[in-house]
């Protein structure tokens, strides 16, 4: 079973976006298998975006992220990772789709409200990074005849 990292972002706990976050991705049929709140290090934060390090913009996405708590999740099922992808939309808001949590949820680039991993690699990286493998649970939701056939 494909898993995935998601984010919701200081902006997004802020204005208390958890639970409609959680509720989408729970909707769609995927499976929670890891969850914390925690506030990001500046060690995490640049290991987490070390890709974008020669950016303009890295120093003030680094100070962004450890700003404030971080809800980090790690999601379950089949294709779920290109499935988050469509389900959290564009990094722009503004080119996001109706539906999506960007294009129902946020506005601007900078507080765009969620990280979704964007490829399996880059995700079992991700999990790797944020939690250890004894913080995920392993486990079969009940209505799980419901949702695959």
């Amino acid at each position: 079973m494909e898993r995935t990292f998601v984010a919701i972002k200081p902006d997004g706990v802020q204005r208390k976006l958890v639970g409609e976050v959680i509720r989408r991705f729970e909707a769609k049929g995927f499976t929670l298998v890891g969850l914390k709140l925690i506030n990001v290090s500046k060690e995490l934060a640049e290991k987490h975006y070390e890709a974008l390090n020669d950016k303009p913009f890295f120093g003030g996405l680094i100070e962004f992220i450890t700003s404030g708590p971080v809800v980090a999740m790690v999601w379950e099922g089949d294709g779920v990772v290109a499935s988050a992808r469509k389900l959290i939309g564009a990094t722009n808001p503004l080119a996001s789709e109706p539906g999506t949590i960007r294009g129902d949820l946020a506005v601007n680039v900078g507080r765009n409200v969620i990280h979704g991993s964007d490829a399996v690699d880059t995700a079992n990286r991700e999990i790797g990074l944020w939690f250890a493998e004894s913080e995920l649970a392993a486990w079969t939701p009940t209505n799980m005849n419901w949702i695959h056939e």
